[in-house]
């Protein structure tokens, strides 16, 4: 018989600073691991500009003195390098409990990998992973980024979907340390394609590659 499909709360929201993002991520993580019974979470955003840097990631590859810039620069405890977030980039949070999928960080980390090229596949572009490297990539070009945390197998930060954004903050970086391989957005593929569009598509495809069934939180 099929597994019957997993609760998972949907959170849509438009544009959130990231630390209110990060601080929110937090509380549902630590609730969690309270009361692992309590409903797995999808959040669905946009940042305003900023910088992330993983938990080892080297200031190396930023462009810029970070003790003396302008740009919002925030280390955190997911894995990866520095990578820039900014308006026209959906950026995904999900708060699963792998206890209830697969005990197995790899295994998470490519289907995340997997929603992402399902929703290309819909629009009939051809995603695709580069053995040794996380992310996926879009005819050479590095489309989507991914750096997780895992506490007692429960997850959180995630995955961001280059839509419609302005690239120009990505000059400013190294992205994910790979100097040799350049980033890109939807949009250099399919002109006027915005957020608000691929959104629900996202939200489909995750539901789909995890077996869960969105309710209203």
């Amino acid at each position: 018989m099929p597994t019957p499909p997993k609760k998972c709360l949907l959170y849509h929201r438009g544009l959130v600073p990231y630390i209110e993002a990060h601080q929110w991520q937090r509380k549902l993580l630590g609730d969690r691991i309270q009361d692992p019974s309590l409903d797995d979470v999808l959040i669905l955003l946009e940042h305003p500009n900023v910088y992330t840097l993983g938990r080892g990631a080297s200031e190396d590859f930023l462009k810029f003195d970070v003790q003396n810039s302008d740009y919002e620069v925030h280390r955190v405890e997911r894995g990866g390098e520095v990578t820039y977030h900014c308006p026209g980039q959906l950026v995904g949070y999900p708060i699963l409990n792998l206890q209830h999928y697969r005990k197995d960080l790899h295994w998470y980390l490519r289907q995340l990998e997997e929603v992402l090229i399902r929703v290309l596949g819909i629009y009939g572009l051809p995603g695709e992973r580069l053995p040794g490297f996380t992310g996926v990539w879009l005819e050479g070009r590095k489309v989507a980024a991914i750096g997780i945390k895992v506490s007692r197998w429960i997850t959180m930060h995630g995955f961001a979907l280059n839509i419609c954004s302005d690239m120009t903050g990505f000059g400013r970086i190294i992205p994910c340390g790979i100097a040799d391989k350049p980033v890109g957005s939807l949009a250099m593929w399919i002109p006027g394609i915005t957020v608000d569009e691929v959104r629900p598509l996202v939200a489909r495809s995750f539901a789909e590659v995890f077996n869960l069934e969105f309710v209203e939180p």
